[in-house]
């Protein structure tokens, strides 16, 4: 698909008001997406677990107005947050083309998260995803009395389209719409594209259904380099190109393991992922180090574990201080044991969140 199949090209105008509710997902990245080129378009191919506790609920209600000019409200938790209406402002800007009766209504936003919000979780991913998906709903009440194609009335036209949307508010936000693996970035390996997540269609052996993940919240503070800023620091990477080549070799080597079932093989490409990720923003120009003390004291006691009870615990990392704890859910047992009495008190607060692999967005029925 193209962009131009995105456009909505007539709707009903007439339809004065109405609500739209959403739950979606964050997600972890296991091949890190870092760096892209305009438009949001990544430099690199990626893959993520969707996550399941971890979410966003947002309501829109839209009420027909006059005037030409964008109209929104933004509440969190409850408050009027105007923290947040540049991100949005951006976001509709990007995607008016595509959804043309963005200035014929106000929106009221509301939205909340189950998980804290800068606690290292990708709350933008989870947050723009729900948006777009409102905003998709939104458009399939007032495409009701359009002619239109079997084809856009499909869920997979749906899903494809609201995974466009949400990368162009957030890129990591087109891989929350389904699960339980998403990709997205053009690649040899699998089904792929550069506009929207697709789910993953490869063989997944049985070790990775219901896949844990819990997260270790090091440091629940505001980031300290933004995702848009990080991203701009691949400009002019000194090892930009290898590394954009090594993320092509570790999707396709990952295709393999999920088929296998190899644990082993899993834990050493999911590491070094996040290590690289890391490194390329050391080895910026500016350079940043954003693990903690504290991260690094539990990457060496998972990896101490790791050797002494043949686990198949492994970490991950985004861009933080915060690390993703992964393991299989026969380990489960075993390995909270182990985190609440050896990493929990590496946490701010002894503060982790236990979750795991999730099948996607819902919407919520009033």
């Amino acid at each position: 698909m193209t962009e131009q199949d995105f456009i909505l090209k007539s709707y009903n105008s007439h339809i004065k008001s109405g609500t739209v509710k959403w739950s979606s997902p964050s997600n972890i990245a296991l091949v890190k997406y870092w760096g892209k080129k305009e438009n949001q378009i990544p430099e690199n191919p990626s893959i993520s677990f969707t996550l399941s506790n971890c979410k966003t609920i947002t309501e829109v209600t839209y009420t027909k107005k006059e005037g030409d000019d964008f109209s929104f409200d933004v509440y969190f938790e409850g408050e009027k947050n105007e923290a947040f209406k540049p991100k949005i402002q951006t976001f509709f800007e990007r995607i008016e083309s595509y959804i043309p009766f963005l200035r014929d209504y106000h929106f009221k936003i509301e939205t909340s998260n189950t998980f804290p919000h800068s606690s290292g979780i990708a709350s933008s991913a989870s947050g723009m995803s729900a948006l777009a998906l409102c905003l998709m709903s939104i458009e399939e009440k007032l495409k009701d009395d359009v002619i239109h194609s079997d084809s856009e009335e499909s869920q997979n036209y749906f899903n494809k389209k609201a995974s466009f949307l949400a990368r162009l508010g957030s890129g990591s936000a087109c891989r929350s719409i389904e699960g339980e693996l998403v990709v997205w970035g053009v690649n040899e390996s699998t089904e792929s594209s550069d506009l929207f997540g697709i789910k993953f269609n490869g063989e997944v052996h049985s070790n990775f259904k219901n896949y844990q993940d819990t997260i270790l919240l090091v440091d629940k503070g505001e980031k300290q380099v933004s995702s848009t800023v990080g991203h701009k620091l691949m400009f002019g990477h000194p090892f930009a190109k290898e590394r954009f080549a090594q993320a092509h070799r570790n999707l396709a080597d990952l295709k393999e393991v999920f088929a296998s079932g190899n644990l082993k093989a899993f834990v050493k490409i999911v590491e070094s992922e996040a290590l690289t990720l890391h490194a390329m923003m050391m080895t910026s120009m500016p350079y940043f180090i954003l693990m903690k003390p504290n991260t690094l004291e539990i990457i060496n006691k998972i990896w101490k574990f790791r050797e002494e009870t043949n686990s198949n615990i492994c970490f991950t990392l985004d861009a933080g201080a915060n690390v993703h704890v992964l393991y299989p859910s026969e380990e489960k047992e075993t390995v909270l044991d182990f985190i609440k009495k050896e990493l929990a008190a590496f946490c701010q607060n002894e503060h982790y969140i236990c979750d795991h692999t999730g099948l996607g967005a819902n919407q919520i029925e009033d």
